[in-house]
């Protein structure tokens, strides 16, 4: 696949503007992102509000705790789903 998600040096392109200008995956150079109206490269917003103060984050008793609580929660949930099936 020109994917090639366990080796991404060797992904292919699979767009040409010639022979396939439909083709779902293309890279980009540097210069032609750049080259775009309102580029930024700024990627603040992938920051997880949550946890924006790490030096106060809880015991990780706690947060093993928390975590196995969504767990459950979501296994009772998929449970109810598959009983009415």
């Amino acid at each position: 696949a020109c994917y090639n998600p366990l080796n991404r040096h060797e992904r292919k392109e699979s767009w040409n503007e010639a022979n396939n200008p439909e083709g779902r995956w293309r890279k980009f150079s540097y210069e032609q992102i750049i080259a775009r109206d309102k580029t930024s490269l700024d990627i603040f917003w992938l920051k997880d509000k949550n946890l924006a103060d790490l030096d106060n984050l809880p015991e990780p008793d706690v947060l093993a705790g928390e975590i196995i609580e969504n767990l459950e929660a979501g296994l009772n949930s998929f449970r109810e789903i598959a009983a009415a099936l």
